[in-house]
């Protein structure tokens, strides 16, 4: 049995749940915190959002059902959560999600868990302008290094679609990059 199949059953036993949850924790936490983090831009939303999920994922491991692997159910759940927080602030704030994406990149300075140079905030600038889909495929490839067949489960699209939004994206951000470096 994998060690993942084995976490999974641990997870779903109740008798076990607690110290699975524990190890699930351990081995996940900071891989999701990236991820919802390039989503969200701000440290403290991405502990909020992770918190979210987690709790999310304790409520229904059970019916997890093995169709895909731990890590892209998880991280789909991540993903919703983020989105879903996103869209409840753009809402709060009365911004559409570009404009909530520029406001969060212009609270990127002074957030001090932000450790980046000029460069990163001009590329997190260029990220914010992208539409979801192509932040999100970027993010997976440029920063996590995800092969696109992982991604294609992951998101449940095409390769060909993703290797599309990869480029276009690239495109996209070159192009604002040359402009403001202009």
């Amino acid at each position: 049995m994998s060690n993942e199949a084995d976490l999974i059953a641990r997870l779903q036993d109740p008798s076990r749940k607690e110290a699975a949850f524990r190890t699930l924790l351990a081995e996940y936490q900071e891989r999701l915190y990236w991820q919802i983090r390039r989503m969200v831009i701000s440290h403290d939303d991405a502990d909020d959002v992770l918190q979210n999920t987690f709790i999310k994922i304790y409520k229904h491991i059970g019916t997890f059902k093995g169709e895909s692997k731990l890590h892209s159910w998880m991280y789909r759940i991540a993903a919703n959560e983020a989105l879903s927080f996103m869209k409840k602030r753009s809402r709060r704030l009365g911004v559409s999600d570009e404009g909530l994406q520029e406001y969060l990149v212009s609270n990127l300075e002074a957030d001090p868990y932000f450790d980046g140079d000029k460069a990163q905030l001009q590329l997190q600038r260029a990220l914010a302008r992208l539409p979801d889909k192509q932040r999100e495929v970027f993010n997976l490839k440029y920063f996590d290094e995800m092969k696109y067949e992982e991604m294609s489960e992951l998101l449940d699209t095409s390769v060909g679609a993703l290797k599309a939004s990869y480029h276009l994206a690239v495109k996209k951000i070159e192009s604002y990059l040359k402009e403001i470096n202009a």
